[in-house]
C-alpha cells in the first residue's frame, strides 16, 4: 500500500538482507537502491554528492559493517562504515530537510541487565561494532534532524549471510551440532524490519507519526541461539529433511573474538505506543519466512 504519490528513497546497502527486503516492501516507491559499486560509504564527499544529486524525499540507511569479529581487526573501517557515513547522512537529510531512518543493534548494551533493554537504559558496548554503531546513534543524534534509529537483533532471512541459512546447511550435512545456549535474543526476520519501517513511513505520510527518535525494533518473544536452532531443525524435520542433533553448549565452549551479550532483549512498547506498529511473534516469523 502507497500513501500519496510515489517517494524518491534513497536505500544503502543494496545486497544486505534488510536492504533486499525494503526492495520488495516499498517497490510502489521510486527506489534508488545503492550498493558499494555505487555508493561507497568509506568515502564521505561521495556520499554528499550523491545525496545531492538524487535530492530524496526519505532516505534508509540499511547499509553496515555487521561483521561482529572482523570488526575487532578493523576498527577503522566498522567506525567509517557505522559512524561517519551515518553522520553524514543525518546532515544531508536534514539539509535537504528530509527524514532518515537507520538500523542499529542490540550490541550497544552489555548483556547484564536481567529485563529486556528499553531505550533509556544507558549502552555499554562490548566490542568495537557495538561502540561504533552506537557512535552512529550518536552521531545522527547530535545532527538533530528528523531521524528514527530503530535497534533491531538477530536478523535473519533467506539472502545473504546469517543464522537460518548456516544452520539449515549444518544441520543436514552433519550427525551432531552444539549450539550457545544461554545468550537470549529475539531472531527478527529481515521482511519483519522490512514491513515496519513500511507501517512506520505511512504513518509519518497519513500525519499520524509518532515523535522522531530512537527506538527499538524486533519480533516478539525470546529464545537462546539453541532454541533458534531448535526451531529451524523442526521445520527440517517436518519437511522430511535430515537433522543433526542438538546439543546446548554455554558461550565459554564457544570461544570468538568479540564478546556477545548474554542478554539481547529488546524491549519494543515504545514503538507500539508511540507509532502503532506491532511486531509479530518469532517463531511465526520464521514459518512465514519458510514458506
Amino acid at each position: 500500500m502507497t500513501i500519496g504519490p510515489q517517494l524518491d528513497i534513497l536505500i544503502t546497502g543494496h545486497n544486505g538482507q534488510v536492504a533486499q527486503a525494503l526492495k520488495q516492501r516499498l517497490s510502489g516507491h521510486r527506489l534508488h537502491v545503492c550498493g558499494r559499486d555505487t555508493l561507497d560509504l568509506a568515502k564521505p564527499e561521495g556520499v554528499r554528492e550523491l545525496v545531492r544529486q538524487l535530492k530524496p524525499a526519505l532516505i534508509i540507511n540499511a547499509a553496515a559493517h555487521t561483521t561482529v569479529d572482523q570488526a575487532e581487526s578493523e576498527p577503522e573501517l566498522a567506525f567509517a562504515l557505522n559512524a561517519q557515513a551515518p553522520r553524514i547522512l543525518a546532515e544531508e537529510a536534514a539539509h535537504l530537510k528530509v527524514p532518515l531512518i537507520h538500523y542499529s543493534t542490540d550490541y550497544v548494551f552489555d548483556g547484564e541487565k536481567q529485563a529486556p533493554y528499553t531505550e533509556e537504559d544507558t549502552p555499554n558496548p562490548l566490542g568495537v561494532y557495538g561502540r561504533s554503531k552506537l557512535a552512529g546513534e550518536q552521531a545522527i543524534a547530535d545532527v538533530a534532524g528528523e531521524h528514527l534509529i530503530l535497534r533491531t537483533s538477530w536478523v535473519y532471512s533467506l539472502h545473504g549471510r546469517n543464522f537460518l541459512l548456516t544452520m539449515q546447511r549444518l544441520l543436514q550435512e552433519r550427525p551432531e551440532l552444539r549450539v550457545v545456549a544461554d545468550q537470549i535474543g529475539a531472531p527478527t526476520w529481515a521482511d519483519t524490519i522490512a514491513a515496519s519501517t513500511q507501517a512506520l513511513i505511512e504513518r509519518w505520510r497519513a500525519q499520524e507519526a509518532g515523535d522522531w527518535g530512537l527506538y527499538h525494533l524486533t519480533a516478539q518473544g525470546e529464545t537462546s541461539w539453541f532454541g533458534f536452532a531448535q526451531a529451524i531443525g523442526d521445520q527440517l524435520k517436518a519437511r522430511g529433511l535430515p537433522c543433526a542433533e542438538l546439543l546446548p553448549i554455554p558461550t565459554s565452549d564457544y570461544p570468538t573474538p568479540a564478546r556477545r551479550p548474554a542478554n539481547s532483549r529488546l524491549d519494543c512498547g515504545r514503538l507500539a505506543r508511540e507509532w502503532r506498529v506491532v511486531q509479530p511473534h518469532w517463531q511465526q516469523a520464521l514459518i512465514e519466512c519458510l514458506k
